[in-house]
């Protein structure tokens, strides 16, 4: 789970990217809860790509440089949920780059 700092970070990016509304969240929720709502809005995102412009979400997950291959095997091996699939690994990789960048910050 992605600490305060790259939470907001990658809130900027899911914003960015994918249009998303910032949460309301009350203050008193925890860093875990926070981090859920936003892989939920960053899902529902997803899904209306996936029902009404395909080519900007495939466009979308080329410019985030989401691994295409262990993508599409992700999505192999469990196709009910897709926009999940998509969602966690758009994720993972906005998480990467975070990373990324903070060692090199320093």
């Amino acid at each position: 789970m992605p600490d305060s700092e790259d939470y907001h970070q990658l809130l900027q990016f899911s914003t960015r990217d994918l249009s998303v509304a910032k949460p309301n969240l009350p203050v008193f929720n925890s860093p875990e809860e926070q981090f859920q709502q936003l892989r939920k809005l960053i899902i529902e995102r997803i899904i209306v790509l996936m029902d009404s412009n395909f080519s900007s979400l495939i466009n979308l997950l080329y410019r985030a440089d989401v691994d295409e291959f262990k993508l599409k095997k992700a999505l192999a091996e469990n196709p009910d949920n897709p926009a999940e699939i998509i969602a966690d690994a758009y994720i993972q990789r906005q998480l990467q780059k975070i990373e990324t960048r903070k060692k090199y910050r320093k």
